[in-house]
């Protein structure tokens, strides 16, 4: 596959998902933004024409309008015709973990702007929410992955499958199973790989999302954790998180919608509601099968009014 030619975005992350662990791992310096910094993300919409034909794009396409089925069996038949493909394995394993995500509203308002739901996890006990099929597709893509970076260590497309495995299997420990210690870890790994991936080609923004993310919501925790984590070697910005993020949001590929919802829950956070109805009213009119998008974009409006 051509990553030039075949990357755009999604959920699951893919997730996603590198979603919103509690700890993360450091983003890579960049300037500080400025504070119109994201208003440069919304109204851009860079997924290529999709082909005909079972393709990665066309499952993330279904993703984000929530036909989960529909992308697993795109991601089937894609499978027959391109065996052993990591990023494949990686897609499936963003279409459960997006589906549950979508299921528990952790894409949403209500749950990011809520700290207690935001660094302390879905609602449920473990055996509950256990997802054994994102586990066992996430365990694929990273083995997949694997394989192929014995064989060339500088492997682009690889490098990413394992970063975004990484980065949803953090997520996955942090959020569905609320173990933080293991979800860090992951998530340190994920940063090595993206870190990696943006070496070899600065074009694959994806790579930005779980950086971004991890980043913003370090710097959303109270100083005298960021404090322990800066003493790990863990650092975390929210100016820089956002760059990261608008940064895919503006030209990253399977990603960008996911970068844009992440951007825009950001922006609210922020109080920046004006940038996040115009994120959110793009997502509405690129997805309308997708009707959280517009209970979002409704949100964000009313309280861009009121403020």
């Amino acid at each position: 596959m051509n990553m030039r030619t075949q990357m755009p975005i999604a959920i699951i992350a893919g997730v996603l998902f590198s979603v919103v662990g509690m700890e993360a791992a450091q983003a890579p310096e960049v300037e500080p933004p400025t504070a119109q910094a994201s208003a440069e993300a919304p109204s851009q919409n860079q997924l290529p024409e999709l082909r005909p034909g079972p393709s990665i794009e066309k499952a993330f396409d279904d993703m984000y309008r929530l036909k989960f089925d529909d992308a697993r069996k795109t991601l089937a038949d894609y499978d027959r015709i391109n065996s052993g493909d990591p990023l494949g394995a990686a897609a499936e394993a963003a279409s459960f973990l997006f589906e549950e995500f979508q299921q528990k509203g952790v894409f949403s308002s209500a749950f990011f702007l809520d700290d207690k739901k935001l660094l302390g996890g879905v609602d449920g006990s473990v055996e509950q929410n256990r997802n054994q099929r994102f586990l066992n597709a996430d365990a694929r893509a990273r083995r997949l992955a694997n394989d192929r970076l014995h064989i060339n260590s500088r492997d682009a497309e690889s490098l990413l499958a394992l970063a975004l495995a990484d980065g949803m299997e953090s997520d996955y420990d942090s959020l569905i199973e609320k173990k933080q210690i293991a979800a860090l870890e992951m998530m340190k790994s994920a940063d090595g790989e993206a870190t990696r991936v943006l070496a070899l080609d600065p074009s694959l923004q994806d790579a930005y999302v779980s950086l971004g993310v991890a980043g913003y919501v370090i710097g959303c925790l109270p100083s005298y954790k960021r404090a322990i984590l800066w003493f790990g070697g863990i650092h975390g910005d929210r100016l820089r998180g956002i760059e990261l993020m608008q940064n895919a949001a503006s030209r990253g590929h399977y990603l960008q919608p996911f970068a844009k919802i992440m951007l825009a829950l950001a922006d609210e956070r922020e109080h920046h509601y004006d940038l996040a109805e115009a994120l959110l009213a793009d997502l509405a009119r690129q997805f309308p099968e997708n009707p959280y998008f517009g209970q979002e974009l409704a949100i964000a409006h009313r309280a861009a009014i009121l403020h």
